[in-house]
């Protein structure tokens, strides 16, 4: 054969085979392209539960004008057409309760199956930190009751949970992260302990399957639960939103820096250990010798959160020198650094001297051994690397809390003022991002012209319930409500927005949503979170609402009540009774009306038709009663019946009665079921 010719053919041969690959390259990748798009909304899940017998949204994304065919194991079935946007919505009809059942979705070649599904009852679960605490709770100070023994016998496979993880967002998200899981001694532990509890009660008394999507995030505000149309009606809230929706580019910008970063996932850790051993790049900060001449200064004892830092949760490295006296050389120390949020790891001239690699020793005082083979310089080198997973963050305590001393802290060294810092990763979901120690890459970190945090306002609904709408739900319990005690007095109007925004937007009509009052506290010298209590109490007006009373089940010296076992009871009663018409008593007395009669004052009350009960603590009631020169004196009680007889010898002409009307008042007065009642006001005095 011709060279040339064979030489031709071949090259032809070439460019065929050369063709033909990569019109199979684009096949695949156009087959991938399109098993990529077809997706469900994050909430639907293997070992989910949906509502029995409902018409359940299902939703998710696809490619544009391709159909979308459902089919389930009971039966029913439904299909869909992706729009010109790439999404998809239809609605699936739910038998009565029962399962497992599988759910089959196709797209043209993509096949989805949800398997180990479950039809029974659903409850949105959502709040701030009381709603949020695990089961196996925050150790060493914030624990839940009879916890071990909880868990060792958590074995409910009928109970599933949905945690959404906490995330925060400038405009609503289409998705989430979180994974449903059936209720047993291994994960049970991370189960919101009220939801669990609540959701136990409904299982052992309804005998269905139960889900409950645990949507809760510690220490924030209800405005960021609430969504921009919920707040538009309080004229206080809109430059902030207005100002959140212009500044989405900067959000974004951020969020691009942040992830360009190492990221070390802490979900892939173990969980009782997934603290420690955490590298940044950054072990050098700890060495007396390590140049931090251009790290900035901050004055300690502080929160971060008070300074140039800002809203930032992550690791940061605090430095200073201390120069001690002679006679000190060669001695045992002491290292007082008072609480600090969250977590340390404390060094002195490079060397470990103690360690808190928790979450709940956030109010610990840290007390740290330094031995003499580490002060034998006249200068000593503190170095204490703090991590925090939430909320504020750094060496706060008082000042005289930062000392360093040979015998007695009376003659110590206060080490309080200026300390050099330097943040060395950022804290997101469950990741850290590493920015390391070199270059001081933190200074490089775009500014924000707002303050964008878990309580900035609708962030949370943005990132933790926009996500899960229109999920088909039964109802909501809500537990928050300590940070907003000195707003309380918009915080009825907000509830109700909240609970008018959440039914609206779910789409399954008024349903239940049960709020828990919040329990004593001492919040500090000026008590205000009695008018949060009662701004609470006044939401009952809202159609379909109900309230839990934990007067007698909190801790005024722990802002974390251990009880979590009668509080999820006390919602599942509200539940059993008004929405699965299981009767029983679900209410402690709620004030009704007051008449007074010559030197008394009587008191009625719903909810007590039994009777009342007083159960005196330190023979002290808790009730007050005034004239009309509103002062207050500790007033003499007397039950007739359902009513009260409040009186003070005195007092000739009472006018107000309040009861447990302070932070710290516990509850006192019940009805003969023993449920107790909400604390109150006769009066609206200022």
């Amino acid at each position: 054969m011709d060279k040339s010719i064979y030489c031709s053919n071949t090259r032809k041969m070439y460019r065929r085979i050369m063709l033909i690959i990569a019109a199979n390259i684009c096949l695949i990748g156009y087959m991938n392209a399109q098993q990529n798009s077809f997706q469900l909304a994050s909430i639907f899940q293997d070992n989910m539960v949906l509502q029995q017998q409902k018409l359940v949204p299902i939703w998710g994304k696809g490619t544009p004008g391709e159909n979308v065919t459902i089919k389930t194991s009971w039966g029913k079935n439904a299909e869909a057409t992706v729009d010109a946007g790439g999404r998809w919505k239809t609605v699936l009809a739910t038998p009565k309760a029962g399962g497992p059942f599988q759910i089959s979705l196709r797209q043209g070649k993509s096949l989805l199956v949800l398997r180990n599904v479950l039809i029974g009852e659903v409850w949105l679960c959502s709040g701030q930190s009381n709603m949020e605490m695990p089961l196996e709770g925050w150790p060493p100070s914030d624990t839940i009751m009879n916890s071990e023994n909880e868990i060792e016998n958590a074995l409910y496979p009928a109970i599933r949970m949905f945690t959404v993880k906490r995330t925060i967002e400038a405009s609503p998200s289409d998705s989430c992260t979180g994974s449903w899981f059936e209720c047993s001694p291994k994960d049970v532990r991370s189960f919101s302990a009220t939801a669990y509890f609540f959701g136990k009660t409904l299982q052992s008394k309804l005998n269905v399957p139960i889900g409950l999507i645990n949507s809760s995030y510690g220490g924030t505000d209800i405005e960021a639960w609430m969504s921009k149309e919920a707040l538009q009606p309080f004229e206080e809230y809109s430059k902030a939103i207005n100002f959140l929706s212009a500044c989405e580019d900067s959000l974004r910008l951020l969020s691009r820096w942040i992830y360009q970063y190492p990221a070390v996932n802490l979900k892939d850790r173990d969980p009782q250990r997934k603290w420690e051993g955490l590298k940044f790049d950054d072990e050098n900060c700890s060495a007396s010798d390590f140049d931090d001449s251009k790290w900035s200064e901050m004055t300690l004892p502080v929160l971060w959160e008070q300074t140039s830092v800002g809203d930032f949760d992550g690791v940061v490295w605090f430095r200073k020198q201390v120069e001690i006296p002679a006679d000190w050389r060669g001695n045992d120390l002491t290292l007082e650094l008072g609480p600090i949020d969250d977590m340390d790891e404390t060094y002195v001239n490079g060397k470990p001297i103690g360690k808190y690699l928790s979450p709940g020793f956030w109010k610990e005082e840290r007390v740290y051994k330094v031995v003499g083979s580490l002060t034998k310089d006249s200068l000593l080198t503190i170095a204490v690397r703090v991590i925090d997973n939430q909320g504020g963050g750094g060496i706060y305590g008082g000042g005289e809390k930062l000392m360093l001393y040979k015998d007695d802290i009376k003659s110590g060294i206060t080490i309080k003022g200026s300390w050099k810092y330097l943040p060395v990763a950022e804290y997101r979901a469950e990741v850290l991002y590493s920015f390391g120690s070199a270059g001081n890459e933190f200074a490089k970190r775009p500014k924000l012209p707002i303050n964008f945090s878990a309580n900035t306002p609708t962030t949370l609904y943005n990132g933790m319930i926009y996500p899960i709408i229109p999920f088909a739900i039964k109802g909501v319990i809500w537990y928050q409500g300590e940070n907003n005690i000195t707003r309380h007095e918009i915080y009825t109007r907000l509830l109700s927005s909240l609970i008018g925004g959440w039914r609206k937007n779910f789409q399954c009509g008024d349903f239940p949503f049960y709020i828990v009052q919040i329990a004593p506290y001492y919040y500090g010298t000026n008590p205000v979170s009695q008018y949060l209590r009662e701004a609470q109490l006044k939401a009952l007006s809202v159609k379909n609402t109900g309230l839990v009373v934990t007067l007698d089940i909190g801790n005024p010296k722990n802002i974390h009540p251990a009880d979590k076992q009668n509080l999820g009871k006390r919602l599942a009663y509200w539940a059993l009774a008004k929405d699965y018409k299981k009767g029983g008593v679900f209410s402690g007395p709620l004030y009704k009306s007051m008449k007074a009669v010559g030197d008394r004052i009587i008191v009625s009350f719903d909810y007590a038709d039994k009777g009342l009960l007083l159960k005196p603590i330190n023979g002290e009631h808790n009730f007050q009663i005034a004239g009309e020169d509103k002062v207050f004196k500790k007033a003499e009680v007397r039950i007739k019946r359902s009513r009260l007889i409040v009186f003070h010898p005195e007092i000739k002409n009472p006018v107000s009665v309040r009861y447990a009307w302070n932070d710290t008042d516990e509850g006192t007065l019940f009805n003969k079921d023993g449920l107790p009642a909400s604390s109150f006001r006769t009066d609206d005095w200022k």
